[in-house]
């Protein structure tokens, strides 16, 4: 398995916990991802979370701009100044922080979503009205079959 597919979601333990699926663990694993990259979505109350290659697709782009123009500074203010690299336990389990729960609103729930090379956090009812506005407007759009 080497992309992130599908969603679940898993509680929030009394220390602040949540379990990282299982499916997920063994994609981190083949893709040798010890230490996780995140940082708040720019559309939606989401995190994102993959490893270092994430990070530096970013500095990528930011190779081609003037490292003084406002776009590379817009982008750097989210991947540099509004991310920060975490570890899952020895369980597996990620720890649920203010930098999380500010971003997402998240509680007692959380909604992990592949999202193929990388996936995300979500509030569970955030998730699903996101999703079905996607479906509904790709309906509309007459991109999908269902």
């Amino acid at each position: 398995m080497s992309r992130f597919l599908s969603s679940a979601t898993n509680r929030i333990d009394a220390k602040g916990r949540v379990s990282v699926p299982a499916a997920f663990r063994t994609v981190l694993a083949s893709m040798g991802i010890e230490e996780c990259y995140c940082f708040k979505d720019i559309h939606f109350p989401a995190i994102n979370i993959g490893g270092p290659d994430l990070l530096t697709r970013f500095e990528r782009q930011l190779e081609d701009l003037d490292p003084f123009s406002l776009e590379a500074n817009r982008i750097s203010l989210i991947v540099h100044g509004g991310g920060l690299f975490m570890r899952l336990d020895s369980e597996g389990r990620l720890s649920v922080t203010d930098f999380i729960r500010s971003h997402t609103g998240i509680a007692g729930e959380i909604t992990f979503v592949g999202r193929s090379d990388y996936f995300q956090l979500w509030r569970p009812e955030d998730f699903s009205a996101a999703q079905t506005a996607a479906r509904e407007e790709l309906r509309k759009r007459g991109l999908t079959s269902s």
